[in-house]
């Protein structure tokens, strides 16, 4: 059966994330519009072949509304666009933390959705060299996605759902989360614990050089003991040994607090997002 057509509109369709979802939907069969300020993000998208279309125009006639602008930006643009929306629409967020902080417009006769890439995993196989060359996903990497229904009709969840994933295509798989728990993913897991920890990775790398051990040799190194750490945490390749066993327990008790884990509770995810959304406040 063909799969229903529509009209989808990508605000900030000429930006960085705008450009990758632009480049995966213009052959989506749906009837797209691309909606862009900056007078750079204008001139990507035209030299795709595209026109840019006024979003005052764009908005009321789409039944898809795809928010591909930076999540600080995203409560004071959905108190213009939300308001646009013809009755039934769908609006899609690509981040959370907008979402769970409570600084989105929303409306009774529309539908909320929350979406975001979760980028090619470490050990996952790729068919080509471009697809592992790939490791933001989206291009040619597969990779899968989580998606959340924030608010609104079961029914067009399950058509945004097919929207999300040929906007971060090739997907295996879609998740179903909940906004809370997308949350909890990020920032809570991937950034603040994740990214945090890859960075003092760099950082303890950057100080072995800077003790006196060649570059060359510290990167080789820390990149291989990295790859082969992870496959014994996450794959169950093999056990530590006692010894390595014994120095990770002298780590976390140099490098880490006992109480890590408040990271995911509410109050603090809520801490970190108004330090994201709200840069200028912290």
């Amino acid at each position: 059966m063909k799969e229903a057509e529509f009209i989808i509109t990508i605000i900030g369709a000429g930006g960085k994330m705008g450009t990758r979802i632009l480049n995966n939907m213009a052959e989506s069969g749906h009837r797209m519009l691309f909606c862009e300020k900056s007078l750079s993000g204008v001139e990507r998208i035209r030299e795709k072949g595209f026109a840019v279309t006024e979003m005052e125009k764009a908005v009321p006639k789409s039944e898809f509304i795809i928010m591909a602008v930076p999540d600080a930006a995203l409560g004071t643009i959905s108190r213009e666009v939300v308001p646009m929306m013809k009755k039934g629409a769908t609006f899609i967020l690509l981040d959370p933390a907008a979402a769970y902080a409570g600084e989105v417009t929303l409306r009774d006769d529309c539908t909320f959705v929350v979406t975001h890439p979760c980028h090619p995993a470490i050990f996952s196989e790729q068919d080509t060299p471009e697809a592992r060359a790939d490791m933001f996903g989206g291009v040619a990497a597969k990779q899968d996605i989580v998606v959340a229904l924030l608010r609104g009709e079961e029914e067009l969840f399950e058509e945004a759902i097919k929207i999300c994933t040929r906007m971060f295509a090739p997907v295996i798989k879609a998740h179903r989360v909940t906004v809370e728990q997308m949350a909890m993913l990020e920032p809570a897991m991937a950034e603040v614990v994740g990214a945090a920890c890859v960075m003092k990775l760099k950082e303890a790398l950057d100080e072995a050089v800077r003790r006196g051990v060649p570059e060359e040799a510290a990167r080789a190194f820390m990149l291989g003991h990295i790859q082969i750490e992870l496959a014994i945490v996450f794959k169950s390749s093999n056990p530590f040994s006692d010894a390595a066993v014994r120095a990770m327990k002298y780590g976390n008790e140099r490098l880490f607090k006992e109480n890590w884990r408040e990271v995911f509770e509410e109050r603090s995810i809520r801490e970190v997002l108004q330090k994201m959304l709200h840069p200028g406040k912290s």
